[in-house]
């Protein structure tokens, strides 16, 4: 999910899953898989980079692992925090 921004200034969040094309007119057009276009402030390359940021972030450890092994029981966040020190 990325946030832009429509015209109006309204803060919109986006499944950039369902992202079909970027067309760049005088305005950035956002072209989705149902068809919808949106109409948003933020360049293409704006765009481009916040999907690629989110993309990573979906594969980053720190994103989940700190509070699933938080969770865990002792012996489990051992064995978890062994396998994270080698590399796993």
């Amino acid at each position: 999910m990325i946030k832009v921004t429509r015209l109006n200034h309204t803060p919109l969040i986006l499944n950039s899953d369902l992202i079909e094309h970027i067309e760049v007119t005088p305005d950035t057009v956002i072209t989705l898989t149902s068809g919808q276009k949106l109409m948003v402030l933020e360049s293409t390359e704006e765009i481009i980079a916040r999907v690629i940021m989110f993309r990573k972030s979906l594969f980053s450890r720190d994103l989940f692992c700190p509070l699933a092994v938080s969770s865990l029981d002792p012996a489990s966040r051992a064995t978890v925090e062994e396998y994270s020190s080698h590399g796993g």
